[in-house]
């Protein structure tokens, strides 16, 4: 993997202003975008510190206590489509997406991956970040698909099997373009790394059954479990 300099990277932001300009010039809000701009560059700094430290320490309790708190920010993100009170649907959240997201995390990690120590910071923050994420964006289409099946008259029956799908049109659509339209991002970070294209499949694949899995059993548990707050709000 190439070194990136600082005034390197620098030039990545050229373009960026170019947008920025654009959009300063058409009168929509460039102040926004410089502001958004900048928090990335923070957060991301202070994410690199953070786990520069947690990596350095290797420490089994403190891999567990980020990985819960991640499981709970996603579940509670996840519900900001809904109408109804985050407390109605939190445990449900925090129920689906702890089984359908740790139980593949688990899989993949020890099945797979088989990495050693189990508990190997390097490898359960990041992917555990990646299948929380794909949860919580699933929870939030199926939940706002849902609602909108049922103020529309449909059954709940009905309008769930709707729920489902929606929540997983976007990681249908990678699995269908992977490979024609786009090379996803572990895939080619491990070749500009230098690893063999087809080590790097090989990961990707899993990558994506991972995701594709987390997803649908989040969702699905997630919808069997809210049945009584979505059917008694109405």
């Amino acid at each position: 993997m190439h070194s990136i300099s600082l005034p390197s990277l620098a030039i990545a932001f050229i373009p960026v202003l170019v947008v920025i300009g654009i959009i300063w010039r058409w009168d929509i809000g460039y102040i926004a975008s410089i502001y958004a701009i900048c928090r990335m560059i923070v957060q991301l700094l202070l994410v690199g510190y953070v786990l520069t430290y947690i990596f350095g320490t290797n420490s089994y309790p403190i891999v567990i206590g980020i990985l819960i708190v991640m499981l709970l920010t996603a579940s509670w993100i996840s519900l900001r489509t809904s109408t109804l009170p985050k407390k109605t649907l939190m445990l449900n959240a925090v129920f689906s997406i702890g089984v359908g997201g740790v139980s593949v995390l688990i899989i993949m990690t020890q099945g797979v991956l088989k990495i050693d120590p189990w508990y190997s910071p390097s490898v359960m923050i990041p992917l555990g970040g990646m299948i929380f994420a794909n949860c919580m964006n699933g929870l939030s289409l199926a939940a706002e698909r849902l609602e909108s099946e049922l103020k529309q008259g449909k059954k709940y029956d009905k309008a769930k099997v709707i729920a489902l799908k929606t929540a997983l049109i976007p990681i249908t659509n990678v699995l269908l373009a992977v490979g024609i339209v786009s090379l996803p991002g572990m895939m080619t970070g491990q070749i500009l790394s230098g690893i063999s294209p087809m080590i790097a499949v090989r990961y990707q694949v899993m990558v994506l059954c991972m995701l594709f899995a987390s997803s649908g059993i989040s969702v699905a548990v997630f919808l069997q479990s809210a049945r009584t707050q979505f059917t008694d709000s109405k």
